[in-house]
């Protein structure tokens, strides 16, 4: 990996932080989406532009989310073009005194971040285009069994 590529990734790995760090306050989390975000929520709930995902999340922060904290991490990160990148994360909200997600809790993330020029104050850098949240649901037997059944049969 190239230093510029180095420095591209630890740039990208630096807006997740400080989008996991602003959970909480609806305004400074929705920084870090551009202004024609999508946000689909883990329920299928579907939030569209900047001013979406943050009047998305007011209500929850101040209500039933109020005190969580964001727990994530990037499990893949790739590069699709110089200014777009693919990331897949882990993520569940954190409640009370908790430092680890349950397994019941945690969130199978797709993230597309692109490298945009000036958004007011906010400077150049990677904001979140695209956000796709799904409670992780582990392969079971039962759920390899029944996936095996809609397989297109003769292949």
């Amino acid at each position: 990996m190239s230093a510029a590529e180095r420095r591209e990734t630890a740039d990208v790995r630096e807006r997740f932080e400080a989008h996991r760090r602003a959970w909480g306050d609806a305004d400074a989390y929705g920084r870090s989406f551009t202004e024609d975000a999508d946000y689909v929520t883990f329920f299928g709930g579907r939030l569209t532009g900047r001013e979406g995902v943050v009047e998305g999340h007011r209500g929850l922060f101040d209500g039933v989310l109020k005190g969580s904290r964001l727990w994530a991490e990037i499990t893949d990160l790739e590069f699709l073009a110089p200014d777009v990148a693919l990331l897949h994360a882990r993520g569940a909200v954190l409640k009370g005194k908790r430092t680890r997600p349950s397994r019941r809790a945690m969130s199978v993330q797709t993230y597309v971040m692109t490298r945009r020029p000036a958004e007011g104050a906010d400077g150049d850098g990677w904001l979140i285009r695209a956000f796709q949240n799904t409670r992780h649901r582990p392969r079971t037997e039962a759920l390899s069994a029944a996936l095996a059944r809609l397989a297109p049969k003769g292949n």
